[in-house]
């Protein structure tokens, strides 16, 4: 029934025409059923935060219920600035929010000028919490960190290490190990994992940092790989007989995390559902197992948690920020 309709009959019938014009809102369906929810993503399709996202999707609408439906959309560009600012600039309605990549979502604001501040959205859960792992090709010289270091104190920048960009988990790992080892890595900065793999199997690359849900079967690349270290205060069992960084002498600890954000704004139960379908999402024993490679480091943040333990790390961040050479 049409709107045009209920304000006709409450012309002529009194209270009743009222009292019918008065429910005629609630005749359209509620959030979130009345038009698909979009999933903003600033990577291409095919990669890890889009294949996450495309996974989780389905899941958060089922518990989400009433009918829901999630789209996702790919901005890629700029490090993910581009979905960022588009997230930002949304209706705060709850039907468009966006995947956040850590560290570079609060990183980048700090290295140069952006068109978002991590003021201007609203996080709503963490989903993932990614060791960083450092790989190398298994018929290389390194068999440890050790001997990786050994060799750069011998000859400065005589070992190459790929990573996603500034701001990445494998970008900062690389420069805390650096800083913890006392060496310098030749640093390079590659547009995703596919190129990393690609000259490190090509030997262009002697080192890759980057997560660990990106190389959880090393063996079973086209040139088997070896992961040298996972950048985490203690093993994580997932990833076997790893050795952590600080068990080999460098207490160098970096995750990549990525969950869901929304523009300012959106109504606190609209808020409230989305984290709780979140939640669900992640704990539903079907998701799990289509998580695959995610799997292992599923880790469940509410949007306020995840706010809080930011903010505790931001010192460290823009300290490192201050090193570098603004772009």
């Amino acid at each position: 029934m049409e709107k045009n309709f209920f304000a006709r009959l409450a012309k002529g019938s009194g209270a009743l025409g009222l009292a019918l014009l008065a429910w005629a809102p609630q005749a359209h369906a509620a959030w979130p059923s009345d038009a698909p929810i979009q999933v903003v993503v600033g990577f291409a399709p095919g990669g890890t935060t889009d294949i996450m996202a495309r996974t989780i999707a389905p899941f958060i609408a089922k518990h989400l219920g009433d009918g829901a439906n999630l789209a996702i959309m790919n901005k890629p560009g700029a490090g993910g600035e581009i979905s960022v600012a588009q997230v930002m600039r949304a209706k705060p309605d709850g039907y468009t929010i966006g995947i956040v990549n850590l560290p570079g979502y609060f990183f980048l604001p700090m290295h140069r000028k952006t068109s978002y501040t991590t003021k201007d959205l609203t996080l709503v859960a963490r989903v993932v919490s990614d060791p960083t792992v450092v790989v190398t090709r298994k018929d290389g010289p390194y068999t440890s960190l050790q001997q990786v270091v050994e060799q750069l104190k011998k000859d400065p920048q005589s070992v190459s290490g790929g990573h996603n960009g500034i701001g990445t988990n494998g970008h900062i790992a690389m420069i805390n190990f650096d800083k913890a080892a006392q060496v310098q890595i030749n640093s390079i900065p590659y547009s995703g994992n596919a190129q990393q793999r690609t000259a490190l199997v090509s030997k262009q690359l002697d080192l890759a940092f980057m997560s660990a849900s990106d190389m959880m079967n090393p063996d079973a690349e086209p040139v088997p790989l070896r992961m040298l270290s996972q950048f985490t205060r203690s093993k994580v069992e997932r990833l076997g007989d790893v050795p952590s960084s600080f068990e080999q002498g460098y207490p160098v600890e970096m995750t990549a995390e990525r969950g869901f954000a929304a523009p300012n704004n959106v109504p606190a139960p609209i808020l409230a559902r989305l984290q709780k379908a979140i939640e669900a999402a992640i704990k539903d024993p079907e998701y799990v197992k289509a998580a695959r490679n995610d799997a292992p480091f599923l880790s469940y943040l509410d949007g306020a948690s995840w706010s809080a333990a930011i903010e505790r790390e931001l010192p460290a961040y823009e300290a490192i920020a201050k090193t570098l050479p603004k772009d």
